[in-house]
């Protein structure tokens, strides 16, 4: 448990799925995690699942599905170089015309519920998940689900993670 904080749930888990608007389109989905931001309430996070649809094979062109979780809103797809990016999944298929290779990325990689004791805190009332489709057929889906907890903070604490999210942005 981090210090300054007191559990105020059990493990909850929360899920979300959603697909490009049109294809090969940034799209992005808000998540309400209906903090009560009057008892100072926090998520800790523990572990995240990420997952976007795997590419199109098209013709002699590279193609891609990315997807980022973050605690603030984006413009882009976010990377693991990002603060306000808790978790980024990358699926890539490189096609030279001939042959054709599958490559896939996920982080975090090593951080799970079982190495550390939380991931992240979100102290804002809602997470952001963002997909973009690079040169494939159809429109792509995403789906991901954040383990965690719901914790109260103290109101030093609570007002240094609100003002740290915010500026991550």
């Amino acid at each position: 448990m981090p210090k300054g904080l007191k559990t105020s749930s059990s493990p909850i888990m929360v899920s979300a799925s959603f697909t490009e608007t049109a294809v090969d389109t940034f799209t992005q989905l808000r998540v309400d995690l209906q903090l009560n931001p009057l008892d100072n309430e926090v998520f800790v996070v523990q572990a995240i699942d990420l997952n976007g649809a795997s590419p199109d094979l098209n013709a002699n062109l590279n193609s891609a599905t990315f997807a980022s979780l973050s605690t603030t809103s984006r413009a882009t797809i976010g990377s693991i170089g990002d603060s306000n990016v808790m978790a980024v999944a990358q699926k890539d298929i490189k096609n030279d015309g001939v042959s054709a290779v599958a490559f896939q990325q996920t982080a975090p990689e090593t951080p799970t519920a079982s190495n550390l004791d939380y991931i992240g805190i979100i102290a804002t009332n809602d997470f952001f998940v963002q997909i973009l489709g690079v040169n494939n057929l159809v429109a792509k889906a995403c789906q991901t689900r954040v383990y965690g907890y719901r914790a109260t903070a103290d109101a030093s604490v609570y007002a240094a993670l609100v003002q740290s999210e915010v500026l991550s942005s």
